[in-house]
């Protein structure tokens, strides 16, 4: 039966947790207590403890070594957030007594890329240069993942269909178009024309992988209109890739507009006059609602809300 919260918080100690996360690490009791630098018989007795506190069995002992039950797993999740907050906490005091402003570890997916997250951080970095900011780009899946594995404080995206709404915050900041895209030097550039989707899908297409939103939308093109899809794909989230592959291909591929409009302007690549069917979903900021919105990772939300205030991102 499980215990009562008084009873674990008067009685868990971090030793308990420390123990947790070795055993999550280590492949049986006895790699854990010489990892802690403890007897074998005093993690024993320690994570009898601790089944005690909790009142439920957290490993079953096999052969092979420990495994988590399903409420070891649980406890595994809590103790590496534990030490997760821990260290931050150490980083942000060390940078306040530097004279720094903190770390702040931000998501986002293509669109808002290159043009609202870049200039949010412009703007952040000039009034706080000594603020660290790590970023990463990608899909909301990934993002999403990142985010509960506490790899990100937020992200610039959306809450896979998925997930469960009540673990995250949304904040909607605008809306992500997309664009049929080719190389600056494709054959169909001179045609001024719109294209019809048939007339594309002798090219290779490169896509985003299952189950990203924009992959979705062109799947959902290609069934309404009734157009067999594409035979020879390459699948990437990689903007990178994606832009060296139509730089030295024949490539057809699709792109947020916002990013496709930056790199068209740069002629390296050009804007399809076709048109693709769906919308995808808003993106926002999304953070997990029951973590605590450190001053650093507050500032760069305010940023972002003013920059996206002063942009057309509808």
């Amino acid at each position: 039966m499980i215990s009562a919260l008084s009873t674990m918080r008067h009685r868990l100690r971090m030793r308990h947790l420390h123990l947790i996360q070795a055993l999550s690490e280590c492949s049986s009791l006895r790699q854990a207590a010489e990892a802690l630098s403890m007897t074998q018989p005093a993690a024993t007795k320690a994570l009898q403890e601790m089944e005690d506190i909790l009142g439920v069995a957290l490993f079953v002992r096999h052969s092979r070594g420990m495994e988590a039950t399903i409420y070891g797993e649980a406890v595994t999740r809590y103790a590496k957030l534990v030490f997760a907050d821990m260290e931050a906490l150490h980083t942000e005091l060390v940078g306040i007594d530097a004279g720094d402003m903190g770390k702040v570890r931000v998501g986002a997916v293509m669109a808002p890329a290159p043009d609202l997250l870049t200039r949010a951080i412009v703007a952040l970095k000039a009034s706080h240069p000594r603020l660290h900011i790590t970023v990463q780009i990608d899909t909301s899946d990934v993002l999403v993942q990142a985010l509960q594995q506490d790899q990100l404080d937020m992200y610039l995206g959306r809450v896979p269909d998925d997930m469960q709404a009540r673990d995250f915050t949304f904040e909607k900041i605008g809306e992500e178009h997309l664009s049929i895209v080719v190389g600056a030097h494709h054959p169909v550039v001179a045609d001024a024309t719109p294209q019809a989707m048939s007339s594309l899908t002798g090219f290779s297409w490169i896509i985003q992988p299952h189950p990203s939103p924009m992959r979705q939308i062109i799947d959902q093109t290609f069934r309404e209109t009734r157009v067999a899809p594409p035979v020879s794909t390459i699948e990437t989230s990689s903007i990178l890739t994606t832009l060296s592959l139509l730089r030295d291909s024949d490539m057809v591929a699709v792109l947020p507009t916002s990013v496709a409009r930056y790199y068209a302007d740069l002629k390296i690549i050009a804007i399809v006059p076709a048109m693709l069917v769906g919308t995808l979903a808003p993106y926002g900021l999304v953070m997990r609602s029951n973590r605590r919105i450190t001053p650093a990772c507050q500032r760069l939300i305010e940023t972002i809300q003013v920059a996206a205030a002063g942009m057309d991102l509808r």
